[in-house]
C-alpha cells in the first residue's frame, strides 16, 4: 500500500491485527488515497457511521451477491467523484453530514443513511430514499449551482415514532410561483404547464419531484426562505 498507487480498494472491517476501520483512518493521512468500498457482517449504525467519518466511498453488508461488489466496483471507477462528506454528528439517532454540491454524492448519502435503516419495511424505506435522493438533488443543483465549493447540510433524526430529515442548501431560496418548470407550480387545470417551460429553458423531462415526495411522506415543510426543507415520515 505504500510503495503502489490504486484507485479502488476493497476493504474488509474485520481484518487481523489492524481492522478495516483503522486501516481507513491510516489512508487520510496520505496526500493520495484509493476510493474505499467497506465490506463487512458488522452493520451496527457505529460501524457505519464510523465508516463514513473515515471517508469510506460505498459501505456494503456481507453476505452479498456477486453482481452487487461488481456494480459497485464498475459505478465507482466510472466516476470521478472524490467529494470530502463532513460527519457534523454521528449519533444513530442524530446524523448530521455537511457535503459539497455535487449531483454524485447523491447516490452515496442515500446509500449510507438507508443502511442505518435496514430494520425498516422495504416500502418505508424505498419511499424515504426516494424522497430524500430528490429533495437533496435539487438542494445540490438549484441551491447549490452544482458548485463542489458550497455545502449542503443533511440532517437526519429518528426516534421509535418517526424519521425526520432536514436539508438545507447554500442558495437563496425560491417561490413557488416563479417554478414554472415544475409540476407544482402549475394551475390545477393545467397539469403538464410546466413541460413546456422546461423545453423553452432546455432542461431536461422532469418536474415532478416535490410532487412525488408529498405523495411519499407524511410532512413536508419549507422555512420561510424555502432553502430548507424538512420532511417526516411517521412509523407504525
Amino acid at each position: 500500500m505504500n510503495r503502489k498507487k490504486f484507485d479502488l480498494m476493497l476493504l474488509d472491517i474485520g481484518l487481523p491485527r489492524m481492522n478495516g476501520l483503522e486501516v481507513l483512518a491510516r489512508l487520510r493521512a496520505r496526500k493520495t488515497r484509493p476510493k474505499v468500498v467497506v465490506m463487512t457482517v458488522d452493520d451496527t449504525p457505529e460501524t457505519l457511521l464510523q465508516a463514513v467519518r473515515e471517508q469510506a466511498y460505498r459501505y456494503v453488508k456481507k453476505p452479498f451477491a456477486p453482481n452487487l461488489i461488481l456494480e459497485l466496483v464498475e459505478g465507482a471507477l466510472a466516476v470521478t467523484d472524490t467529494a470530502t462528506i463532513e460527519v457534523l454528528s454521528a449519533r444513530p439517532n442524530w446524523v448530521e453530514l455537511l457535503v459539497p454540491c455535487q449531483l454524485q454524492v447523491a447516490e452515496r448519502i442515500e446509500a449510507f443513511l438507508m443502511e442505518l435503516k435496514a430494520d425498516l419495511p422495504d416500502e418505508v424505506r424505498e419511499s424515504v430514499g426516494r424522497a430524500f435522493r430528490e429533495l437533496l438533488c435539487n438542494a445540490i443543483e438549484w441551491g447549490g449551482k452544482l458548485d463542489p465549493n458550497r455545502k449542503v447540510r443533511i440532517a437526519c433524526l429518528s426516534t421509535p415514532r418517526m424519521l425526520l430529515y432536514r436539508i438545507a442548501d447554500p442558495g437563496t431560496g425560491f417561490r413557488l410561483e416563479e417554478l414554472t418548470h415544475a409540476a407544482v407550480g402549475n394551475p390545477p387545470d393545467k397539469p403538464l404547464e410546466h413541460v413546456k417551460a422546461r423545453n423553452e429553458k432546455g432542461l431536461r423531462p422532469g418536474g415532478f419531484g416535490i410532487q412525488i415526495v408529498r405523495a411519499m411522506v407524511d410532512d413536508l415543510l419549507y422555512n420561510e426562505a424555502q432553502n430548507e426543507v424538512v420532511f417526516v415520515k411517521y412509523l407504525g
